[in-house]
């Protein structure tokens, strides 16, 4: 018995570091390597790279426990590459390299026949129940092909929730069965109108995502689901400012969900930071850092930390009530402008740049709100950080601003550019007589009430 005991240990143990074999055969390519990664988000790491062997294979091996779950992809060069889930168990699969995705073939891995079943369902299931919703809103109940097209909307919600939700669930705990569950697309009720369709989409569409889940991290999960959620409160219509505010309100839905899960949470921060810095939409990168990065303090990675510092740090030193550094800078004819000295209950300082697209928008509009003010109202400090005197005095000149205007031609090395954060133009900072913050206004319509 004890003989017994002793070789169930060793089996067992041996069974806890056996290798997982991944093994791609590729046909019909020419390059012998390909680079082994796993991915996170939208980013991929490096893990090693891999030469064909004679029968056209790559083959790695990962010691027990030495990968974590989650997707991994096979780089093949160009634009091709092949994902697939790593879920302990050996992977074998076979594609050309002509048709990657079409010519995949899974040789031996459940969780990987799942996955790329999932794939091809989700996709088939969203075109299919889009256009079956619109025909079933928009053609006349009485007529035999509307009942033909509910029945048929019907049978393919329910064929694609029996995937999600029994067929890759027979290994709940598994990778595979646990990414599908988050990742399958919200089933609409038929019967509620088009308009009000939207509304349930974005009340449902996270319902699913297990955000507590951080395996998921290692895999496009939360990237995914939140480009598809982001995605309804797009709308072309509106302007700059209005679609910000959407996104705004998508991002607190989003972000609320992933607080529940310390690394998912940082996760998902940074690629909504990094994205919309990517699309150049700053007001919703300001009010995710100051009420999430800043509020939370969130470590982020250490990339996008550094492109973001400044805006974090003004966000941190230039609160409400904040005293400002002090501000001397030379005027058109030389004279220095001290802006413990301009008086006055209030001054709106203004940084921005002749070549600024947005600037040079804004601030004839500002212009024109502060030429109504009376005797004794607002003061403006517009305060250039062009580098070339002609280039700022031409504009200044132009639009006719008689504010005070400064400069030290140093561009954003200038010392009020740097003791101000200054990571954006056109900024501006409304202050008190004491020098204190009283608002950072956005735009010539929030000025304009305080001028008011």
């Amino acid at each position: 018995m004890r003989y017994l005991f002793i070789y169930l240990i060793l089996v067992l143990g041996l069974s806890e570091i056996q290798p997982q074999t991944i093994n791609i055969k590729v046909n019909n390519l020419n390059k012998g390597k390909a680079l082994l990664s796993y991915l996170k988000g939208e980013n991929t790491i490096g893990i090693d790279s891999i030469t064909e062997n004679e029968k056209g294979e790559f083959r790695y091996v990962f010691a027990k426990n030495a990968s974590h779950p989650g997707i991994y992809r096979l780089a093949l060069g160009g634009s091709k590459w092949i994902d697939f889930i790593c879920d302990n168990e050996d992977v074998s699969l076979s594609t050309d390299a002509n048709s990657v995705t079409d010519s995949l073939r899974v040789i031996n891995s459940e969780s990987n026949d799942l996955y790329y079943n999932f794939i091809k369902l989700n996709k088939q299931y969203k075109t299919k129940t889009d256009l079956l919703q619109l025909i079933v809103a928009k053609y006349p109940k009485d007529d035999d092909f509307y009942n033909v097209t509910r029945n048929k909307l019907l049978r393919t919600q329910k064929e694609y929730l029996t995937f999600v939700n029994i067929t890759a669930q027979k290994r709940p705990k598994s990778f595979a069965a646990r990414y599908i569950k988050s990742m399958q697309l919200p089933a609409v009720d038929m019967n509620l109108p088009l308009d009000k369709q939207l509304i349930y989409l974005k009340l449902h569409s996270l319902d699913k995502m297990d955000f507590n889940d951080d395996d998921l991290i290692y895999s496009d999960a939360f990237t995914s689901k939140s480009i598809e959620y982001l995605s309804l409160f797009r709308n072309p219509q509106l302007p700059k400012e209005g679609l910000e505010r959407e996104f705004m309100a998508a991002v607190d839905t989003i972000l609320s969900k992933a607080k529940v899960n310390a690394l998912v949470y940082q996760h998902v921060t940074e690629y909504l930071v990094d994205g919309f810095k990517k699309f150049g939409f700053d007001e919703v990168i300001d009010y995710i850092v100051d009420n999430y990065v800043i509020k939370d303090d969130i470590c982020l990675d250490e990339k996008l930390q550094n492109s973001i510092q400044r805006r974090m740090d003004q966000s941190r030193h230039f609160k409400i009530g904040a005293v400002v550094p002090e501000i001397v800078m030379p005027d058109s004819t030389g004279r220095e402008v001290d802006l413990q000295k301009i008086g006055g209950e209030r001054t709106l300082i203004v940084f921005y740049a002749s070549w600024c697209p947005h600037c040079q928008e804004m601030l004839p509009k500002l212009n024109e709100v502060y030429q109504l003010q009376g005797k004794g109202g607002m003061k403006v400090l517009a305060i250039s950080i062009d580098t070339s005197r002609a280039d700022w005095l031409g504009f200044v000149r132009r639009n006719k601003f008689n504010w005070i205007n400064v400069s030290d031609l140093k561009g954003w090395y200038g010392k009020a550019a740097q003791d101000y954060y200054l990571y954006a133009t056109p900024t501006m900072i409304l202050i008190d007589g004491k020098g204190e913050v009283i608002a950072k206004p956005t735009n010539v319509e929030e000025v304009k009430k305080w001028m008011e």
